[in-house]
């Protein structure tokens, strides 16, 4: 039984009757156990709803439109604790934190629910067979962290001796049609080569229900200590393994009639190579993943730039960034003053002394930084942020709060989406960020 910690007003849960404090048993003979019971059970239009009151047993019928959010509220999102993480990946960027940080910064989850719920992805090592059952009766769609099909290597990678028979949930999940989005972490003289080769070759093999696979360079902080070995990638190695996945979109065109796999802006970055066109990013599947971010940023920016106006006064702003959008946020900073020389906006590479020179994703920016590279300096009106440095309390990685920086800096400190549209808007001053 799960404790009913509020009801919406208005729902169909109040005017049935039900009380925060009842606590829910199950629906339409489902019990359930967690957010997934809750939502593939309330999907339908006619309900009879099971709850304990006070120690006894209750059951109410209840219709409603389909999909109709029946408004019980519990006291967590997944209605359950979360599945934390049991292998000791080679790579895990949680491990390469320092010390002395926030709990929550250290906090590993391998959660199916959340891999439905929020795209997060799994190893599949916390996986039970009843696991799959669920996923397969409920035709849910999962993220899966795969890095090679090699079992003895997948165990020595994840850390975790169940790591290469959990491979076994891939190929079931597969053979039920199973909608996957799948992850490759590449290491150098580990899952590169030959063995991304066979890796690919094997997760082809379950196409159509691998929709799609990205393919992200290892990332090394300045903390990683007491870890095992890995190379950083060289631009020779990421342009190897760059022109190595483009060989087999080619491939995957002529046989699937599209790409399949995409390696993420990263790893161009390392290679040195232009990003490639929008059309190669076909629907950007794998957006949240890193792949294809940056194209897509900039096609949304120049769409907007082609019909924007302006005749307002002269501005001048802020973008505070990494060292790897940078280049690009500036050449479309300087096309935009083209179009309208009153805007100036200057685009400031913010490097990471926090984690390492070799961070270079705005997102992992810390408060302290921005501070000690952006303090003196003629900023304008304002400071522009993406969204990805702050989470959703306005907090860095380090604890420092946007608010504070504000102060800090005595300038405005503005997040804004990722977003093109949104991102010319905030420069022209039509709109405020978020």
């Amino acid at each position: 039984m799960i404790e009913i910690t509020e009801i919406t007003a208005g729902s169909p849960a109040e005017r049935a009757g039900i009380l925060a404090g009842d606590s829910l048993i199950a629906v339409n003979e489902t019990v359930i156990h967690d957010v997934i019971d809750y939502r593939f059970a309330t999907a339908e239009k006619s309900l009879d709803v099971r709850f304990s009151r006070g120690g006894e047993e209750q059951s109410v019928h209840i219709r409603k439109s389909e999909y109709e959010d029946l408004g019980l509220g519990f006291a967590t999102a997944l209605m359950d604790e979360k599945r934390t993480c049991g292998n000791h990946c080679i790579f895990c960027f949680i491990d390469q934190n320092p010390k002395g940080m926030r709990d929550t910064i250290y906090f590993k989850d391998d959660d199916a629910r959340l891999s439905f719920l929020q795209g997060s992805y799994i190893t599949l090592t916390n996986l039970t067979d009843e696991d799959v059952d669920r996923i397969i009766r409920m035709h849910m769609t999962v993220n899966v962290s795969v890095q090679t099909t090699d079992p003895d290597l997948r165990k020595k990678m994840l850390g975790n001796k169940k790591a290469g028979e959990s491979l076994r949930h891939l190929w079931r999940m597969a053979e039920a049609g199973v909608s996957m989005n799948c992850q490759i972490v590449l290491c150098p003289t580990w899952n590169d080569g030959d063995n991304l080769h066979k890796t690919l070759a094997d997760l082809f093999s379950m196409v159509p229900a691998v929709e799609s696979i990205a393919v992200v360079p290892f990332g090394a902080t300045k903390h990683r200590q007491h870890l095992c070995r890995i190379p950083l990638f060289t631009e020779e190695t990421a342009r190897a393994a760059v022109e190595q996945i483009e060989a087999v979109q080619r491939w995957s065109l002529q046989a699937n009639g599209r790409r399949i796999v995409y390696a993420s802006d990263e790893l161009y970055l390392l290679a040195n190579l232009p990003l490639p066109e929008d059309e190669a990013y076909e629907g950007y599947p794998q957006y949240e993943n890193g792949v294809g971010m940056l194209r897509y940023l900039m096609n949304e920016f120049y769409d907007a730039l082609e019909d924007a106006e302006y005749d307002g006064d002269a501005r001048f702003l802020t973008i505070a960034t990494g060292s790897a959008a940078a280049p690009f946020l500036d050449k479309m900073m300087r096309d935009l003053e083209a179009k309208f020389p009153a805007v100036h906006c200057q685009v400031i590479t913010v490097l990471n002394d926090f984690y390492g020179h070799t961070v270079t994703v705005a997102g992992l920016l810390t408060g302290q930084d921005l501070l000690a590279q952006l303090k003196g300096r003629d900023l304008g009106c304002k400071v522009l942020l993406t969204e990805t440095c702050l989470r959703h309390d306005d907090v860095f990685l380090d604890d420092m709060s946007r608010e504070e920086l504000e102060a800090a800096l005595g300038v405005p400190v503005i997040k804004t989406k990722v977003d093109g549209y949104v991102l010319l808007d905030t420069v022209l001053g039509y709109a405020d960020g978020m």
